[in-house]
């Protein structure tokens, strides 16, 4: 399998200047704020289905399969452009995808029917995959003893931006209306990601193939790296956990047991943002004690948060040490996986993708199993719906390394 080589200009015709910006003070700043601004992208109608209906004169319940279109639209975009970043130079590709996610939300909001801002919704989170291109850039870049904690404050900023999405894209919405949010996300959008493009070094890329390409390498990649492979399971458990869990939360705080306003209940997003604040200490941890025993630590954590998961189906207190457990043990799961799957393989775009998509997969499937069984045995069966995934999360990868 050739090298993806990553190289700037020669030495005589070196540009200094990009350079140092691609490894200045600021560098690292600016692609986490990029990464949190595209992020919200992708969760940016769900808390606006109440306000897209009421004006659309319809209920929520018939457009919350906008919010799902955007899933889909990741993850085709996850396919198709992450893994041109082991192809071709970034700095073009995420001025272009920038530009394209700014033009497709302000079609959305100017979108005259669900249909229209469905498909926009859609290209725009097919095209806002610029943080899956930028954390390999920067694991790639990173000094080795400090590489986890590079990635970990990029992924701190993704979940800055999913919470952003969640809870301020919510009371924008109530303030301003849901289409100035979208045409709001648009300019901030626009000018990060230029920005961030003008920042990001020159690169010469020697792997050769297009869109299709990266997406044939993925089975070779998955099978010629055990670390990889584990990686990924283990990531789809977690995050499978994690889905079922809060996916369905709204369910049960709006539900007999607390009878919460829709409002209120989204207030737990909040506790989305201990998620960035575990993301530099688990980086840390990585470095220093290795992303194994991190993992290792974090399905502990998240095996805990389970039963608390449980006793919060009637106690509060419970709820939220177990909303803050559950952060916690994604977060510092998703760092050292995500360092794993960027450093075991000669394609860490492609790895990336392949990492991305096998934990997205998980959440999904998640999800999908915890509707029913709340239906069938209500909160109860949620609980049981999360912690079978941990169990195959960790089962599946329980033998050594060398011996799967």
């Amino acid at each position: 399998m050739p090298s993806a080589t990553t190289t700037s200009t020669p030495p005589g015709t070196r540009d200094t200047g990009r350079e140092q910006a691609a490894t200045g003070r600021f560098f690292l700043p600016l692609i986490a704020l990029c990464t949190a601004v595209t992020a919200a992208n992708i969760y940016l109608a769900a808390p606006l289905l109440p306000l897209i209906a009421h004006d659309f004169g319809t209920v929520a319940p018939a457009v919350t399969w906008i919010a799902s279109v955007a899933q889909f639209g990741y993850a085709a975009g996850l396919l198709f452009f992450a893994p041109l970043g082991d192809r071709v130079n970034r700095r073009p590709l995420v001025a272009g995808l920038s530009v394209a996610t700014a033009a497709a939300l302000v079609v959305a909001a100017a979108a005259p029917g669900t249909t229209a801002l469905a498909a926009a919704v859609f290209a725009a989170a097919a095209a806002t995959v610029v943080p899956q291109l930028l954390v390999p850039l920067v694991a790639e870049r990173a000094p080795a003893d400090r590489r986890a904690r590079h990635v970990a404050a990029v992924i701190a900023g993704l979940f800055t931006g999913i919470v952003a999405a969640r809870v301020l894209g919510g009371l924008a919405g109530q303030a301003f209306g849901w289409r100035w949010v979208f045409g709001g996300s648009a300019a901030l959008t626009l000018v990060l990601g230029l920005a961030t493009a003008l920042a990001l070094p020159v690169e010469r890329r020697t792997r050769q193939g297009g869109l299709l390409a990266g997406i044939a390498e993925i089975p070779g990649l998955l099978r010629g790296s055990p670390e990889l492979w584990r990686a990924c399971l283990r990531q789809a458990g977690m995050f499978g956990a994690w889905s079922a869990l809060w996916t369905s939360l709204a369910l049960l705080l709006t539900g007999p047991s607390y009878g919460l306003s829709t409002a209120t209940a989204g207030l737990f997003g909040l506790f989305g943002l201990t998620a960035s604040a575990v993301a530099p200490l688990a980086g840390g941890l990585v470095d220093r004690f290795g992303a194994a025993r991190v993992v290792g630590a974090a399905y502990l954590l998240a095996a805990v948060s389970v039963p608390l998961f449980w006793l919060g189906g009637h106690v509060l207190a419970a709820l939220f040490a177990a909303s803050i457990a559950i952060h916690a043990a994604l977060v510092a799961s998703h760092v050292a996986n995500q360092t794993l799957a960027l450093t075991t393989t000669s394609a860490p775009a492609t790895a990336n993708t392949a990492y991305v998509v096998s934990g997205f997969a998980g959440g999904a499937l998640a999800s999908a199993a915890a509707g029913p069984a709340f239906g069938h045995w209500g909160w109860a069966g949620v609980c049981g719906v999360a912690g079978l995934w941990l169990v195959l999360g960790w089962g599946a990868t329980a033998a050594p390394a060398g011996r799967r």
